[in-house]
């Protein structure tokens, strides 16, 4: 049985009072246990009692990714002999900042998966292979772990790449799922088709994808998203989630945004005046959380840019929903005059079959403007192959960026990046 919880069943009006009651009891407990926030509270003159309301957040400044690497140690809440694990983000957008967590986050961590997990029509009759690293720190691959034990549901832990040994494990285990990066589906389906494996007629049913969009903001599955659909016909559930807020936002069956949990997490969508957006602008997602006990965060910015939705689902859930990250705020590229984000140019390199693979660096040039070089490998190159690529560019953007022709395994090592966990298709060199 498919659990959804009360609270996400309520009306949008009961979800916020839920929401409203619990905020008090978060902010006595920063005041009480974080340095970083009781010294906010203080420096601002902010009386954490007239905040009774979501509304009255926004008397509250926001947190930034700034904060956090120059002084995480002031957002431990907890003796550091209660510590039982350490997580680190990406760094994607600047130095990592390394989480602490206690007994009760994993806890936490373990039934925000198990309820997402379930969003995305899962039971414990699933078997899930994980194509993710559990080691180097990531949270990630430890959440999907606890969520799925939670569930009761199978796991087979295989880790990313490998392509052989994933099929060897999808024809000895015969798993029902997959978590993985939806980029790494096409190379699989390479794989099989060049070593003649039947890899339509597997156990495997659905997919959840993780790091990267495969949806278009109306939903509709993104160039990635209908490659892998083309070639094999399984379901795709998207899912967005980050280290700072402990919390998914994963798809239902309907495939349209992934559904915000309350019980977890209070959402803002803000723009650049930290003003409060609607459902048909873009905003920056900006999460207090609720529930964390080692590091909780109260109006978090995390970078991330989507629209977000309110209407009710027909799969009997209540809660916004999130549409998928049209890019990160910092990674804003202006190209002659044209604003564009990285998936953007992901979207268009996907969809040129050509392409093997590829890196997009920004750089700033002479007049201090930003400059574009993708560097692309092919699977076969010709005389009009960067014609080829820039025409494609000028049709779906109207720009077109400057394009360097690698060997694909040249572009393998341009993505290998030490202090990284999975390979790097966007560099960005900017000052």
């Amino acid at each position: 049985m498919i659990h959804i919880p009360e609270i996400e069943q309520q009306s949008f009006d009961e979800i916020k009072s839920y929401q409203e009651g619990r905020l008090p009891e978060l902010l006595r407990y920063l005041n009480t246990h974080s340095s970083f926030y009781k010294s906010m509270f203080h420096e601002q003159g902010i009386d954490i009692n007239s905040i009774r309301s979501l509304e009255d957040l926004s008397k509250i400044p926001v947190t930034t990714k700034n904060d956090l690497q120059t002084r995480t140690e002031e957002f431990l809440c907890i003796p550091k002999n209660r510590i039982v694990d350490y997580v680190t983000t990406s760094g994607t957008l600047g130095e990592p900042v390394t989480f602490a967590m206690s007994n009760n986050d994993l806890d936490r961590l373990a039934y925000n998966e198990y309820i997402s997990f379930c969003c995305a029509n899962t039971s414990e009759d699933d078997i899930f292979q994980l194509m993710v690293t559990m080691d180097k720190r990531f949270m990630a691959g430890l959440a999907y772990f606890l969520g799925l034990r939670k569930l009761g549901a199978g796991i087979i832990r295989v880790g990313p790449g490998l392509q052989k040994l994933q099929f060897e494990s999808i024809q000895s285990f015969s798993p029902t799922a997959l978590v993985t990066v939806p980029s790494f589906i096409p190379r699989l389906i390479d794989y099989a088709e060049a070593n003649q494996m039947d890899y339509r007629n597997t156990s495997v049913k659905k997919a959840i994808c993780i790091g990267e969009p495969i949806r278009n903001p109306d939903f509709s599955l993104n160039t990635l998203g209908k490659k892998i659909r083309d070639r094999w016909d399984i379901k795709l559930y998207s899912t967005y989630a980050s280290t700072e807020m402990g919390t998914a936002f994963t798809e239902c069956d309907e495939g349209i945004g992934g559904h915000h949990h309350p019980e977890m997490i209070i959402v803002e969508f803000l723009d650049d005046n930290n003003q409060a957006v609607g459902p048909d602008e873009t905003g920056e997602v900006t999460i207090t959380t609720l529930g964390v006990e080692a590091m909780p965060l109260l109006r978090f910015k995390t970078g991330d840019i989507c629209y977000h939705h309110t209407e009710s689902c027909t799969c009997g859930r209540n809660t916004m929903r999130l549409g998928p990250v049209i890019g990160r705020k910092q990674q804003m590229i202006k190209l002659k005059g044209t604003t564009l984000y990285p998936p953007a140019l992901s979207d268009v390199l996907n969809h040129i079959d050509n392409i093997e693979n590829y890196v997009i660096e920004v750089d700033t040039d002479a007049l201090g403007t930003d400059k574009i070089i993708i560097k692309v490998g092919l699977k076969e190159a010709h005389e009009e192959s960067v014609k080829d690529i820039k025409d494609h560019f000028r049709a779906k953007l109207r720009v077109a960026p400057e394009i360097q022709l690698f060997e694909p395994e040249e572009i393998m090592e341009f993505q290998q990046i030490k202090t990284q966990r999975k390979p790097i298709t966007f560099i960005d060199k900017r000052k």
